[in-house]
């Protein structure tokens, strides 16, 4: 006679679960390209997450399992058994305390929260395919193909904040200079206070007024002390500072030069739209090396 416990049954559901993610990571590792680092590296992130996620869940239904005994069909006859009284005849022992407990009202709303939960799983997991086969890999594959006929290949720069500044340290230090992204923003936030008028025209709030002197100098501030992300004035701003133009390679169009009055060696930056699907980012570049590019 075939026993399934519902100690059996937990074991079973968590094994389909795990050949489920597993189906997942096959197909999360399928949709990056076999040149992208950035996308290995987000798809593999995301299959960590989904399986300390997983493994998580399981091991608090074991413990909440292994906490509440289970009956087994002798704990059954044994219940059986002691339920009877002394009036109780051969015929009047049914099987009503032999049969296996129906399943609560309230295991069926955890079970049926617990399907919710995997389906919306399985809907991200499926959204980020088509965001690594959407538009952040598009622009990727145009940049990495835009910088190999100048030579260049993409130089990571981490995304938290201070990627442009970063991707600038990174190549003016390739030459004998010699800075920091903190450097870099105390140095943009000090020639856009004394060049105000260049910068504050361009500036709007929240809600589309135009800049305050107040606001500005917030701005700059902001600039300075936290990791405000950068753009096209903080760039002009560096070009200044640094007395060197920065060109801008992005993907939908040409490559940008701001500074161009300026007479030193040309500071390169890659801007992407589409990074890791957090918004715009910034990298920088180094030689081309023809063994990497698969």
């Amino acid at each position: 006679m075939d026993e399934t416990g519902p100690h059996e049954e937990l074991l079973q559901r968590h094994k389909e679960e795990k050949k489920e993610l597993q189906s997942q990571i096959t197909k999360l590792k399928h949709s990056v390209s076999k040149g992208d680092k950035k996308g290995k590296k987000a798809v593999q992130e995301k299959i960590t997450q989904l399986e300390r996620e997983l493994k998580e869940k399981h091991d608090a239904e074991l413990k909440e399992a292994e906490g509440a005994p289970q009956k087994g069909a002798v704990t059954q006859v044994s219940d059986a058994v002691d339920n009877l009284s002394l009036e109780t005849t051969e015929g009047e022992i049914t099987s009503r305390n032999l049969e296996p407990k129906r399943m609560s009202k309230a295991q069926k709303r955890r079970n049926k929260k617990e399907e919710a939960a995997r389906q919306r799983q399985e809907e991200i997991a499926q959204q980020e395919i088509q965001n690594e086969s959407g538009a952040r890999n598009v622009e990727f594959v145009k940049l990495r193909d835009m910088l190999k006929q100048r030579g260049q290949q993409i130089y990571e720069i981490p995304s938290d904040g201070n990627c442009l500044y970063n991707a600038v340290a990174h190549q003016i230090n390739q030459g004998r200079s010699q800075a920091d992204y903190k450097q870099l923003r105390q140095q943009a936030a000090k020639y856009m206070r004394d060049n105000a008028d260049d910068f504050l025209p361009f500036l709007t709030t929240e809600s589309g007024e135009p800049f305050t002197p107040s606001d500005f100098d917030k701005y700059c501030q902001d600039l300075e002390e936290t990791t405000i992300w950068g753009g096209h004035l903080e760039i002009k701003a560096l070009s200044h500072v640094l007395n060197q133009p920065i060109l801008v390679v992005q993907s939908d169009g040409p490559v940008l030069t701001v500074g161009e009055g300026c007479h030193g060696d040309p500071v390169t930056v890659v801007y992407h739209r589409h990074a890791f699907g957090l918004g715009e980012h910034y990298n920088s570049v180094e030689p081309l090396q023809e063994s990497t590019d698969s």
